[in-house]
């Protein structure tokens, strides 16, 4: 089994972001065992850590992004592909701006740093994971397939296919991740825009810096005042991105990953996927259940009883910040025969409810011991989107926004699937227990 990797020693890069713009400097420093990927914004006043896993991405047009609460670090693909080829596991990424920069708009710069700077081993077995069930994206046409894999390693197919474009055309391209094959033919392909593509960003004040030699902007004839470094310099690219958005499962992915017409979009919703099904696969091999909590420890933080109990189980749980629970819809629930008996309909107050007790879970890991309970306070920007039924799951979600000594303020999402069924803001104050 292979060891987890850090860098032997600080790396540095400067340059304009690709779509602000705006001239930054990075530096890369080694980082300890079971840290993970983390990016520091050192250019406000108190800097801010971001893990480069996929709980912590926003949604950004044709580009990756992580953010915590209003801070954001843009365009760290082409880092986090670098890294990942290098089977780096830990590492601290300082960046003094808003976005990361992109020299010549490939990874050949990240690569020569990280590779100068040299990967050395660790003394803890790196965390891996290994794709057992096929998982598919669609979105139209598009669409992206994670499968199992008979060999070892990560396997990648990407078909790109601008059959009605002359200057570039459908493009299929086959890979192992490994080191070698990262740098001989990956990492210098470029970013890649259509004439008209690139004309509409510009038009919004994006990437004005940057002219059709910076990067590759395509036109009928293929590239405008450049050239291709490959002939299919297109689809390499595309892999690319891939493999910086799979960098977010925080391990490392061993299967086989196939590819049509997707983009960071797609490319992303895997990585939530896939760091899902990791997360849950860890806590099944180490605790023998994918909850974190199950019902009988609940009952023993949460004072609510049947039929007011309304989360079943919590399979994820990181510190104060964020929490995820589930709760099972059954038509025994009570509630059901006096709801629209003929058309059973889950209350919006009991969804509500079950976001703002598995918010109460959240907290109760800082109130525990303190003799204190989180009770309802307020409840803001409450939406009800869509009915719940019988035989559903609501994935109940909460984030921290606010922590203080006697309030606590989260925001709150619950799901079926992948459809958003509600969500609020709701507050907390934070009472002795003897009050209650």
């Amino acid at each position: 089994m292979k060891l987890q990797k850090t860098i032997k020693s600080e790396g540095k890069i400067h340059g304009r972001g690709m779509f602000g713009g705006e001239e930054t400097s990075l530096v890369f420093r080694p980082a300890p065992v079971d840290s993970g990927v983390t990016f520091v914004r050192t250019d406000i006043p108190e800097p801010v850590r971001i893990s480069a896993v996929a709980p912590n991405l926003a949604e950004r047009s044709r580009r990756t992004t992580i953010k915590k609460g209003s801070v954001s670090i843009e365009t760290i693909e082409h880092c986090l592909a670098t890294i990942n080829a290098l089977e780096i596991d830990n590492v601290v990424v300082e960046v003094d701006g808003p976005e990361l920069p992109a020299p010549d708009c490939s990874c050949a710069e990240y690569f020569k740093v990280l590779k100068r700077a040299g990967v050395v081993e660790q003394d803890v077995i790196r965390k891996e994971f290994v794709i057992k069930k096929p998982i598919t994206i669609t979105a139209g046409d598009a669409c992206i397939y994670a499968l199992p894999y008979s060999d070892d390693g990560l396997s990648l197919t990407y078909d790109l296919d601008y059959g009605g474009h002359t200057g570039i055309g459908r493009q299929i391209f086959s890979c192992q991740l490994t080191p070698e094959n990262f740098e001989k033919h990956l990492a210098p392909a470029r970013t890649f825009l259509l004439e008209a593509e690139a004309k509409q960003f510009q038009a919004r004040g994006m990437g004005t810096h940057i002219s059709p030699r910076d990067i590759l902007v395509i036109n009928s004839d293929g590239p405008i005042k450049n050239s291709y470094r490959f002939p299919n310099e297109c689809v390499r690219h595309k892999i690319v991105d891939l493999i910086g958005d799979l960098a977010l499962v925080g391990r490392a992915v061993k299967g086989r990953i196939v590819a049509y017409k997707s983009g960071h979009a797609l490319n992303q919703q895997l990585a939530r996927k896939l760091y899902e099904a990791a997360q849950q696969q860890e806590q099944i091999a180490k605790f023998g259940t994918d909850a974190l909590l199950d019902i009988r420890q609940i009952g023993k933080i949460l004072p609510h009883r049947y039929p007011f109990l309304l989360v079943d189980r919590v399979i994820e749980i990181e510190g104060d910040k964020r929490i995820k629970g589930i709760k099972n819809v059954s038509f025994n629930e009570q509630f059901f025969q006096g709801h629209f008996p003929g058309n059973p309909i889950m209350p919006g107050v009991l969804i509500v409810e079950a976001m703002a007790q598995v918010s109460g879970l959240l907290f109760a890991q800082r109130l525990e011991h303190t003799g204190k309970l989180a009770v309802l306070l307020s409840m803001d920007k409450v939406k009800l989107r869509k009915s719940v039924v019988p035989g559903d799951q609501l994935i109940l979600t909460a984030e921290t926004i606010r922590l203080r000594k006697r309030t606590a303020q989260c925001r709150c999402k619950a799901m079926v699937g992948d459809v958003v069924v509600a969500e609020a803001q709701i507050r907390f104050m934070l009472v002795d227990d003897e009050k209650v």
